[in-house]
């Protein structure tokens, strides 16, 4: 299926920018590079230079769409932010990251995100490795409960595991439709609720891309990389995610140094590694209203010492 480039917005890009502020000759990172949202207004914004990571090789197309108008000003890297040090070797002044499974990414069906279109069970970012059905069809009933319970925060975890193995006795479960009405036998749809599915479908994709440990390695290695005054920007749609961006900011930045983006500079802080750090910042109401994907996102950044 063919991505459309223009009908994917890159969630408050406005704040992205304010908080990362380019500036030129700098080189800034995009973690996430998904449409390239993010790196088109950077360059745009500044005369600089992106170095761009993901490990989906469909956004080839986009890249090289962008490096025919840019130039060598854009760099792309395939693989992980995970890798970020293996990745960049460079000291950068700033690095953004949209966390989670992007707008493309659900859009494109067959890719087994969405529950909302059927598709077989796949849900890899890299499209390597494991997929959603190796999970469902072979972890014992006890893990594939934790799992649901800890990635999906979902309360029925252990009636939902117990109904995925009683089918799967039956017949193997291979696509995202027989998963999600695995789920609506278990939980009942309901108008103006938040999907049934929506909860066990965002723990099987974290665990098959290792989302929460790829992320811990991806700060710490962009951390390690920020030059002095360097920028770290993340995006982040969930609460798991949003734990880990806010705990490993708070451990950083040194006791009492969480501050509006508005406020006084704080004095400095002996073996902080950030001098400050965010707390978190919202999508504008007009843009959740153009924009229903951002309602969840939270924005933190934190400004190395």
């Amino acid at each position: 299926m063919p991505i459309d480039f223009q009908t994917h917005f890159p969630v408050m890009l406005p704040q992205v920018l304010e908080t990362l502020c380019p500036q030129d000759g700098g080189i800034y990172v995009d973690a996430t590079f998904g449409n390239g949202g993010y790196t088109e207004a950077i360059l745009n914004t500044a005369n600089c230079k992106v170095i761009a990571l993901d490990r989906d090789p469909n956004v080839l197309p986009r890249v090289k769409e962008l490096q025919a108008i840019y130039g060598d000003r854009l760099e792309f890297r395939a693989g992980c932010f995970g890798d970020f040090t293996e990745l960049v070797d460079e000291q950068i002044d700033g690095a953004v990251f949209d966390i989670g499974v992007s707008s493309m990414q659900l859009d494109q069906g067959e890719r087994g995100f969405s529950f909302s279109k059927n598709a077989p069970l796949d849900m890899r970012m890299s499209q390597s490795g494991q997929t959603a059905a190796d999970i469902i069809n072979n972890l014992p009933e006890s893990e594939l409960a934790d799992l649901i319970y800890q990635y999906g925060e979902e309360r029925k975890s252990r009636q939902i595991a117990a109904k995925i193995i009683a089918t799967r006795k039956l017949k193997k479960i291979e696509t995202t439709k027989e998963l999600a009405e695995i789920i609506y036998s278990i939980i009942r749809r309901s108008p103006n609720s938040i999907d049934p599915a929506t909860r066990t479908f965002q723990a099987l994709r974290i665990a098959v891309n290792d989302e929460l440990g790829e992320l811990q390695k991806g700060l710490s290695g962009a951390t390690t990389r920020l030059k002095s005054q360097g920028r770290l920007v993340v995006v982040d749609f969930h609460s798991l995610e949003d734990r880990i961006v806010k705990t490993f900011f708070k451990n950083n930045v040194g006791k009492n140094r969480h501050v509006s983006r508005y406020a006084v500079k704080p004095q400095e802080q002996d073996n902080a590694i950030f001098k400050e750090c965010s707390k978190a910042i919202f999508p504008s109401e007009e843009e959740v209203r153009k924009n229903s994907r951002s309602r969840s996102a939270k924005l933190r950044y934190a400004v190395k010492q």
